[in-house]
């Protein structure tokens, strides 16, 4: 491969963000108080809408479309000090879970090994964060967008709890299943960013869940010993389902770790109805959620339809069927009478978070736990038959649960993996907990070689 194909992670450096550091100085001069996140660099996933600075979703369709005001989370992260200094590359429209690539911003590699992908849809904030272009990263999740990214980059990728955090100002993929989140390198920077941007926000109503379920920081949660006494459950339905061998030692080994480091194993956890309860959870509104987005913020008159965007163009054949099945479906593909709703509301979701958690209180777990992935991130040049194992996708998504995933080691060709932990509804305080301690007893993160490897 040739050497000088770089990352292609960022999209837009902010000019203004030299101006905000000395602004920010100057204050602290004048005051000797430091913000929560004072000075902090921030790389934001090019959907979050920027007050200034042009937000795309990775689509040509949106080039030149600068939002008036912020994002409420990158509102809430300027008041506590951090600074936007770069937009990243993003799976255009958040549409794959693969790879990184867009009309606007073109394909971004894994730093780990550019043959391969950094996974979607958050690839560019993952590869921007993991080659320490900033501190912390700004991802979304609608499916894996956040712990897929992470996985693959050997960053720490926190889903909160659907209802945690505002999505006001993102452009939506499924407002029904989407969350933002933290990407970043430690367990503590993305707790310390998580404690800005929860809460709740009268302009996104599932936040109204949030009230009562935020703690007053979650830095307190930082626990070195946070494993001792800890019952933790293994969904081998998930890690046992046609495992890549390097990244299945990884896991086994993952769970000695945790087991050396105090926890007790259930192993495996069966949820009752688990296969049937999974099935027909996705429901496809982007239609009604991108149409609603350009009339509130966009307010183009030539970009006001799913139409519209189609007939733009730019976009790639991946793309292109991606938009066409979403003009012509809506709903349950299997189900199209049943509605849609949240996870506080639909039927189905509920029922299926309430068999996870009923049988993790039965068992007395803290968490369940899997691999991210069950292989390796899959060639650039082989996305779509080497796209296996995302077990990001089955449960957080539609039942609502908050899911971190912490690195858990290399495979061949020095390929990151990823664990992840599955909580009850709002209990990211156990979470942190949990995966702060396996990450400081197991310390699996190291930094990238900006190499390819030919001999896989």
């Amino acid at each position: 491969m040739d050497q000088s194909i770089g990352l292609n992670a960022i999209v837009l450096i902010n000019p203004d963000a030299i101006k905000k550091a000395r602004a920010l100085d100057k204050e602290y001069q004048q005051t000797g108080k430091l913000r929560q996140l004072h000075g902090i660099p921030m790389i934001v996933k090019d959907n979050y809408n920027t007050k200034g600075l042009q937000t795309t979703a990775g689509s040509v369709a949106l080039k030149g479309f600068i939002p008036e005001t912020d994002a409420y989370q990158i509102l809430k992260l300027k008041e506590a000090g951090a600074i936007v200094i770069a937009k990243s590359n993003m799976a255009e429209w958040a549409f794959s879970p693969r790879h990184t690539d867009s009309s606007l911003g073109g394909t971004t590699r894994n730093p780990y090994n550019l043959d391969h992908v950094p996974a979607g849809s958050s690839g560019g904030t993952g590869a921007a964060i993991t080659s320490n272009f900033a501190t912390i990263g700004l991802g979304t999740d609608t499916g894996n967008s956040i712990r897929g990214p992470c996985s693959h980059n050997a960053l720490v990728g926190l889903r909160p709890t659907l209802g945690l955090t505002s999505r006001e100002g993102i452009v939506p993929l499924f407002l029904r299943n989407d969350v933002g989140g933290p990407m970043c390198r430690t367990v503590k920077d993305a707790a310390r960013v998580l404690e800005v941007i929860a809460g709740y926000d009268s302009n996104d109503p599932v936040t109204r869940y949030s009230e009562g379920n935020v703690p007053e920081n979650y830095q307190q949660y930082l626990d070195n010993n946070g494993l001792q006494g800890a019952r933790i459950g293994v969904l081998r339905i998930l890690s046992d389902n046609n495992p890549h061998p390097e990244v299945k030692a990884l896991f086994e080994q993952a769970i000695t770790d945790i087991h050396a480091l105090g926890a007790q194993i259930m192993d495996p956890v069966v949820v009752p109805g688990f296969d049937s309860l999974r099935q027909d959870q996705w429901c496809a509104e982007f239609r009604q959620d991108i149409e609603a987005y350009l009339a509130q913020y966009v307010r183009w008159d030539s970009l006001q339809t799913l139409e519209d965007i189609i007939e733009y163009g730019g976009y790639s054949e991946f793309v292109g069927k991606r938009l066409h099945y979403m003009k012509n479906n809506s709903g349950h593909g299997g189900s199209p009478d049943i509605p849609c709703g949240d996870p506080c509301t639909g039927d189905r979701r509920i029922a299926y978070r309430e068999a996870i958690e009923n049988e993790m209180e039965r068992l007395e777990l803290d968490a369940i736990i899997y691999p991210s992935w069950n292989h390796p991130p899959s060639r650039i040049d082989d996305f779509m038959a080497g796209y296996k194992g995302d077990n990001s996708q089955v449960i957080a998504p539609h039942t609502g649960q908050p899911a971190f995933t912490v690195p858990m080691g290399f495979t061949t060709a020095n390929l990151p993996a990823g664990l992840q932990f599955l909580g009850r509804m709002f209990d990211e305080p156990t979470l942190i907990r949990l995966c702060y301690a396996y990450e400081q007893g197991t310390l699996h993160r190291k930094l990238p070689e900006f190499g390819s490897t030919t001999a896989e």
